[in-house]
């Protein structure tokens, strides 16, 4: 080596991060770089001529010494990977240089080095010495270290995690172990490699499995895929799947992909599912209860109580037919209210049907107990005894039954029944809302059945108060209509009345009496039957219309309030007296002059103190006068005064063949006036028409002349 050699080597030695040192065969160092040296806070010098055992800790210088001789020995390198020294910081010394302990206020530091110590042979071959090499190693060994609990703390949340990660080649395949795979599945590691995992994927997603997983190992996507995977139980799980590429150099190298078991997930949402149905179908039924409750407020009759049940039952349960039938309690029968919901098929009972007949009606009825029918043979095993039970099952499409007794103050007087063209179990929840719904159906029928008797009392009684004809007059044609009102079926106060009075001359009236029901149509016969026996002493309308007012304080409410119209007329001269209760003014019409309402004072209701009035009324040939109820004009959407002028605008539209047939002419002035509107009154008219004799108007008259003057009072 020449000299330039020399000072390199001396350079890299002295310089070098690497510890170096040689000793001879004596154990002693004979020369030590400054890397070295420094580990121990000493000076080069300090070490030359000294064993280790003199310039190192005791352990270490131990531990030295003892690989010195091994290599002496055996003429071999020997290797030392990790040689833990504890050193203080900040003193460059060791912590074992005094005896383990510590300096004052020092914290010990421990580094890692790893010792190669080489034989030294002189030219003969002889060994001369033994090199060392130390290196440390602290900040790899750290990093190993940090690799290490990294891995040990990612296997740690994969296991906590029910996470399964697998590894696969370029192209898809299972080339590596994957332990939780594993024990999940229960395969062995020959049946998990290449494509073997996909023998635990549920048969029926194994084919969009494959398919997606090999479209996106084709393409290089990232694969997101949720499939059930079968357990070494037997068992499947769900599991939410995802694996990515791990490229390099813009090549794919392998495929990590990582399974979630999802199954509690899953199982959740499902619950969670089952539950939003439920509260879902609960709210409905609610919904339709509080429907059924506001239609059946508005409906009066049975048939409409049972279209409402029928039709809310029939929606909220899925049932494909639906029927009310209700108990006569003296015959022993039971009459269905609707027919058309009962199969039309032989072996089963009509709609009329004595009480010991078997049915799932009857049955309800009697027992006063749900009968729950699921399909065919539990039919069969409720009604054993029916002989031609399965004549009817053979030509019947239902195949599950519901019936409901409709109790009332603990007797039935009913049942609802539902049935299925499919076999079907009601839930809990189901037979909750139907008992809910029976219930609501009796209370309904009960009421309806009492205003349908109430209402057929009350109209019996308002049309036997009416004239079963009207009179017959030479020169005077009369015709008159009565139309309740069909919306609430309550009977009201409206009449008309007109008769003969013993000198020849025709009394005629139209009245009102406020309210509806019984009591409005008994006051409508008392004031009728009074104005009669008033007419027939004293017929001057004034005398009458009084005579009305004290037998109304004496016997009728103050809260009442009833008006009239009355007029008495001599069909030979056309003069007559007129009077008004607070009544519409009659309608005047003639071919010659444009329709009016008469302008006589209406007057007060009947009751009300106030001095009665009459006025001279004429009506000459070819003239009509039409009396009517407020019910004509009048209604929510249109007021009295608006009536009145749409009742005078349509009645100048009528056609004069119209204007002077009194029969068409009802017809004509109840079709146009109540046509767009709701009826929510009743409606009577009367029409006084008077004929022309000789085709042609009277000169100088018009028609219903009215004279100002009054000539009564009472």
């Amino acid at each position: 080596m020449d000299i330039s050699d020399s000072a390199l080597l001396a350079t890299l030695l002295r310089e070098a991060p690497i510890g170096f040192a040689f000793f001879g065969t004596d154990l002693c160092f004979r020369r030590v770089n400054r890397s070295l040296a420094r580990l121990y806070g000493r000076n080069g010098t300090d070490h030359i001529g000294q064993r280790p055992s003199r310039v190192w800790p005791e352990p270490l210088a131990a531990r030295a010494e003892d690989a010195i001789r091994k290599v002496l020995r055996d003429d071999q390198p020997l290797f030392e990977a990790d040689q833990p020294i504890s050193m203080i910081k900040g003193s460059g010394r060791t912590g074992e240089e005094n005896g383990g302990g510590e300096h004052l206020g020092a914290r010990p530091q421990v580094r890692h080095w790893s010792f190669s110590w080489f034989p030294s042979h002189d030219p003969e071959g002889a060994i001369s010495g033994v090199a060392l090499i130390a290196v440390d190693v602290t900040e790899r060994r750290n990093s190993e270290e940090a690799v290490r609990r990294s891995e040990e703390r990612y296997r740690s949340l994969v296991q906590a995690g029910a996470q399964v990660v697998w590894v696969t080649t370029p192209t898809g395949e299972i080339a590596e172990d994957s332990p939780e795979w594993r024990w999940i599945t229960g395969q062995s590691l020959e049946e998990y490699l290449g494509n073997g995992w996909l023998d635990a994927v549920h048969p029926e997603d194994r084919e969009r499995v494959e398919r997606n997983w090999l479209d996106c190992v084709g393409e290089g996507k990232i694969f997101d895929s949720r499939y059930r995977v079968r357990t070494k139980t037997g068992s499947y799980r769900h599991y939410d799947v995802r694996a990515v590429p791990i490229e390099r150099d813009g090549k794919i190298i392998e495929w990590v992909g990582a399974s979630t078991d999802v199954t509690a997930q899953r199982e959740a949402e499902e619950m969670r599912g089952r539950l939003t149905e439920q509260l879902s179908a609960a709210a409905l039924r609610t919904a339709r209860l509080q429907q059924a409750t506001s239609m059946l407020a508005e409906a009066l009759t049975v048939e409409q109580v049972v279209e409402v049940i029928t039709e809310v039952g029939r929606s909220a349960i899925g049932a494909d037919r639906s029927a009310v039938a209700l108990l006569d309690p003296q015959r022993l029968r039971v009459h269905t209210v609707n027919p058309g919901g009962l199969p039309d098929s032989p072996g089963h009972p009509g709609g009329d049907i004595p009480l010991d007949i078997p049915s799932v009606v009857t049955l309800a009825i009697t027992t006063r107990r749900p009968v729950l029918v699921e399909n065919p043979d539990g039919l069969r095993r409720t009604f054993a005894e029916v002989a031609d039970l399965d004549l009817f099952l053979s030509h019947t499409d239902e195949r599950a039954w519901v019936g409901m007794p409709l109790l009332a103050a603990g007797s039935a007087i009913g049942a609802l029944r539902f049935s299925f063209s499919r076999p079907r179990k009601i839930t809990d929840e189901e037979r909750v809302f139907l008992e809910a719904l029976a219930g609501q159906c009796a209370l309904a029928v009960e009421r309806a059945s009492l205003f349908e008797r109430e209402h057929t009392t009350a109209e019996t009684l308002q049309r036997s108060l009416l004239p079963d004809r009207l009179p017959s007059v030479p020169g005077i044609i009369l015709d008159a209509r009565y139309l309740p009102v069909t919306r609430n079926m309550e009977i009201g106060g409206d009449w008309y009345d007109a008769f003969r009075l013993p000198d020849g001359r025709l009394a005629v009236a139209a009245g009102d009496v406020m309210g509806k029901g019984l009591s409005a149509a008994a006051g409508m016969g008392r004031v009728r039957n009074a104005l009669r026996a008033l007419a027939l002493t004293d017929p001057r309308p004034a005398a009458v219309l009084a005579g009305l007012d004290r037998l109304f304080s004496a016997t009728e409410l103050d809260e009442q309030v009833t008006t009239v119209a009355y007029l008495v007329f001599d069909p030979v001269s056309g003069e007559g007296l007129a009077g008004n209760a607070g009544h519409p003014p009659p309608l005047l019409m003639s071919r010659d002059a444009p329709p009016r309402l008469d302008l006589g004072e209406a007057g007060t209701p009947l009751g009300w103190a106030s001095p009665r009035q009459q006025y001279v009324f004429r009506l000459p040939p070819g003239h009509t006068a039409v009396l009517y109820s407020d019910g004509l004009v009048e209604n929510r959407r249109r007021g009295l005064h608006s009536g009145l002028d749409e009742l005078v605008a349509v009645a100048g539209q009528a056609a004069p063949a119209v204007a002077e047939d009194p029969a068409k002419l009802l017809e004509y002035l109840v079709d146009r006036m109540l046509t767009g509107y709701e009826q929510d009154d009743d409606v009577t008219v009367l029409v006084l028409h008077v004929p022309r004799r000789d085709g042609k108007a009277q000169a100088g008259t018009t028609a219903g002349s009215v004279i100002a003057a009054k000539t009564g009072k009472t």
